[in-house]
């Protein structure tokens, strides 16, 4: 066996034994419930693919988690890690209902309002991930504690604008006082592309930023640069590379990202800021970015497996009785197995002990 061909064995053997312990973690979770495994198991995989309806849904739900996703792959390949996505699409749900309802009935053709209102959830997203940026870039901040803390102001935020300022006034006059704003027009929604189902244009916003994410890290020397930053700082800055700046502007994209991810929702699915819109998507993208190996030809695959386990994990409730909120336990799993997979295919130490042992003792026989 040669060098290069051990090397693929053994990579491919690490991320195997990490699927299978992943599925034993699971069943173990799964068996204390008192669920029947394989048919959990079944239902998740299986039937969220059984029909144009369900097919469509896995990809409705697909699309915020590719987007936030690739922010995150956008910060974390320059070396900081985003939590805040939760808090910054929710930003972005602001900026965007703020925006759409604005120009509603202002004389502009409602394809640039469209335009202009995600451009504003972008942008208001992006506003939301600068602060830990620059705290991060100018003052050694930690990233985690600053976006953890700002998803907290941001869901508060939400929570009051939804009950004051952009409360639907049919709330106050009818007296329900449900928190929500205002239903938007018809003619500001992003078309769906199924009948009879909720697949919108969104999914090709989607997968035009998954190109422009390879595009921007792997063929501009902006990205060169942002990568070098995230894999060494100080290598970078001998290499003159402004470490600082490139954190900071990584933030802000990633923050965009999610704000238009949010900015999609609101525009392709719900049409109205509404509480819950953001379904923990921002803690999923995490997952997601990081199953993808945290590049936009594994976050596109990984976010439609993650679309699946949510559809999955909706329908296992009705089906076998296992709470929906069984996906956040697989997606603790997910993460632990990733992060333990990681290091032990990052053990250069462990790798070549292994080829010494196999490799040469195969050429000496």
């Amino acid at each position: 066996m040669t060098k290069h061909n051990f090397t693929i064995y053994y990579k491919i053997s690490i991320i195997i034994l990490a699927i299978l312990a992943a599925l034993a973690m699971s069943a173990a979770v799964l068996l204390i419930l008192g669920a029947d495994v394989m048919k959990t198991y079944a239902v998740i995989l299986f039937e969220p693919l059984k029909n144009k309806i369900e097919v469509t849904e896995v990809l409705v739900r697909a699309i915020p988690l590719s987007i936030i996703a690739l922010g995150i792959t956008v910060a974390y390949r320059s070396g900081i890690i985003n939590i805040g996505a939760e808090g910054q699409m929710a930003m972005g749900i602001l900026g965007t209902t703020s925006m759409a309802l604005g120009l509603a009935s202002a004389p502009i053709p409602p394809v640039l309002v469209i335009i202009i209102s995600l451009v504003a959830g972008g942008i208001t997203g992006g506003i939301w991930g600068f602060v830990p940026g620059i705290l991060k870039a100018k003052f050694q901040v930690s990233e985690l504690l600053s976006t953890v803390m700002l998803n907290y102001i941001a869901a508060q935020f939400y929570t009051f604008c939804l009950r004051g300022p952009l409360l639907d006034p049919a709330e106050m006059t009818t007296g329900s006082g449900t928190p929500q704003s205002m239903r938007l027009p018809k003619d500001l929604w992003l078309g769906r592309l199924l009948r009879g189902t909720r697949l919108h244009a969104g999914i090709f916003i989607a997968l035009g930023l998954a190109l422009l994410v390879y595009f921007l890290l792997w063929r501009t020397t902006y990205g060169y640069k942002m990568r070098a930053a995230g894999a060494g700082k100080k290598a970078a800055r001998y290499g003159g590379i402004n470490v600082g700046l490139y954190l900071t502007v990584s933030m802000v994209i990633s923050g965009a990202f999610a704000g238009l991810a949010g900015g999609i929702e609101v525009l392709g699915l719900h049409h109205r800021a509404i509480e819950g819109i953001t379904s923990g998507y921002g803690f999923s993208g995490i997952v997601v970015a990081l199953f993808g190996a945290l590049h936009p030809a594994g976050i596109v695959p990984a976010s439609f497996f993650f679309g699946m386990l949510l559809v999955g994990a909706d329908m296992t409730q009705r089906m076998v009785g296992v709470p929906a909120n069984m996906i956040q336990v697989l997606e603790g799993i997910i993460i632990l197995v990733i992060v333990s997979a990681q290091m032990v295919l990052g053990d250069t130490y462990l790798m070549d002990r292994l080829e010494r042992r196999f490799v040469h003792k195969e050429a000496v026989k």
